[in-house]
Parts: C-alpha cells; sequence; structure tokens
C-alpha cells in the first residue's frame, strides 16, 4: 500500500469510519467491513483534502483539461464537489428515480455534448453507480474521460467502462447473501447506506 493510501486509511480509521461488523451493501453483497466516508467527510478540512488529493489523480489520468465532475446521489456529492472545487470546474449530480431505479439528471442540471467529464464517488465495491451515471452521460454525447473515488473495495478489479483511480485500493471480502458466511451462522445484516437495498 502507497504512503497516501496508509493515509487515507487511517483518516478513515481515526473517524470512525471504518467499521467492522455484518453489512448489507448498496450492491447487495454482504461483508464484515464497511467504510462509511460520511464520517470522514462530515470534516470540511478532511474533505477538502481529499478532494484535491482525488483531483490531482483525476488530472494525471484524465489527459485533458476537466470540464464538469458529475457523481451518484448520495455518497459522491460531498466529494465531487471537493474535487470539482479542486479542479476549479462545474459540479453535477445524479440521483436515482424511485420507480424505475435508474440514474437521471434532475433539478435543472444538465451536461453537454462534447464536454469532458469525470464521474467520482466515494467507495466502489462494485462499480455499478459509476457504470449507470455514465450509462446516462455517453448516449448524450458527453465524453467520460474517468472514474475516481476515495477507496476501492474491489481490489482493483471493478469494471466502469474507463479509465479509473482510487486513493486507497483494498480488496475487502464481499459475499452473495446465500454464500454469506455470517448469515450462515445467523448474524444480522446491517444497511448502514444511503439507499435500502
Amino acid at each position: 500500500m502507497t504512503p497516501q493510501a496508509e493515509a487515507v486509511i487511517e483518516l478513515f480509521r481515526a473517524t470512525g469510519a471504518y467499521l467492522q461488523g455484518h453489512f448489507r451493501l448498496t450492491s447487495g453483497l454482504h461483508s464484515a467491513e464497511y467504510l462509511q466516508s460520511a464520517l470522514v467527510l462530515q470534516h470540511p478540512v478532511a474533505a477538502e483534502k481529499l478532494g484535491r488529493m482525488l483531483a490531482e489523480e483525476m488530472r494525471k489520468i484524465a489527459g485533458e483539461k476537466i470540464g464538469l465532475v458529475v457523481s451518484p446521489a448520495l455518497g459522491g456529492l460531498i466529494i465531487g464537489h471537493e474535487v470539482a472545487r479542486a479542479l476549479g470546474t462545474r459540479f453535477i449530480f445524479m440521483e436515482r428515480d424511485a420507480t424505475t431505479g435508474k440514474m437521471t439528471l434532475r433539478r435543472g442540471f444538465t451536461a453537454n455534448p462534447g464536454e469532458a467529464a469525470v464521474v467520482i464517488e466515494d467507495v466502489i465495491t462494485t462499480g455499478g453507480s459509476t457504470r449507470d451515471v455514465i450509462d446516462v452521460l455517453q448516449p448524450d454525447g458527453v465524453r467520460v474521460l474517468a472514474a475516481g473515488s476515495i477507496i476501492d473495495r474491489s481490489g482493483g478489479l471493478a469494471d466502469v467502462s474507463v479509465p479509473r483511480v482510487a486513493l486507497a485500493t483494498l480488496r475487502v471480502a464481499a459475499h452473495y447473501p446465500e454464500q454469506c458466511p455470517m448469515c450462515n451462522l445467523g448474524i444480522p445484516a446491517i444497511k448502514p447506506g444511503s439507499r435500502p437495498v
């Protein structure tokens, strides 16, 4: 693990954001570890620092000037805004439609054909939310240059169809509910994130 990644993980531990237990993730998978980014990002100094660090990584892999930062709500809101601030660019977010479950631009937000964008979120496990955002942007002609997150729980395996970077990459075991050892032991799972599974 790089010194930068170690510092990010230590920040999660110091703020009580690296949780141990039995968790039902947004992806539907179960895990004994959960990274509750909100507990880190509630501190403006930490959020700004992580945003600057992630903006620097995005500049490296984007290959050109980034004109737009887009995040999935809810987890990506604060870090996406901080990355946009560090890049000196515009920030918008997408929300899931309550009926269809699909990501959508609301609140008057627009993304323009030809605009160079990056997608930012807090934690990636499968990459599903990032892919969902990209799938909305690309058909409208937005050029999605890259994606980024504070934490990558997939060990670098999540494929979001564009180059991707994380400040810290972990390989955290995650199980389908029917294969979950904690479920097999009768330990109840909790859902600590922002979206019901």
